[in-house]
């Protein structure tokens, strides 16, 4: 089976991409935890951040860019950045991503990270970010 992500990246299964460099592609998350919740990708395949010393850092950028974006246009007070590495850990997806999860004062907190918000409009959420 190919590589979702590696989809993707090549274009072949569309995704709201809300940046993208020569090394990385950041895309909102489908089935998002909280508003804004994006996930950053190397276009390279890579299983995930154990797989090649340097895969991380050539995202870094993308997650550092990406990280300011959402918290400026969606008026996040916080991030949580989070990647799983192994099934164990977590893992569905075995192309190296990095959840980028925006986070709001009415709603802080490691306890709620993973409570999904219900009613989240992904279209609304692009608009705002494609500003």
């Amino acid at each position: 089976m190919a590589c979702l992500f590696c989809s993707i990246v090549a274009g072949d299964i569309p995704a709201r991409r809300i940046y993208q460099d020569d090394r990385a592609v950041a895309f909102l998350d489908i089935n998002p935890w909280k508003r804004g919740h994006t996930l950053v990708i190397p276009r390279r395949h890579v299983d995930d951040v154990l797989d090649a010393d340097e895969a991380l850092t050539e995202i870094a950028p993308a997650i550092a860019s990406t990280s300011r974006l959402l918290v400026e246009r969606l008026g996040a007070d916080g991030l949580n950045l989070l990647s799983n590495a192994g099934a164990v850990a977590g893992q569905e997806v075995f192309h190296l991503h990095v959840h980028l999860v925006p986070r709001y004062a009415d709603d802080p907190g490691l306890r709620t990270l993973f409570d999904r918000d219900p009613g989240i409009d992904l279209d609304e959420t692009y608009t705002a970010l494609a500003g």
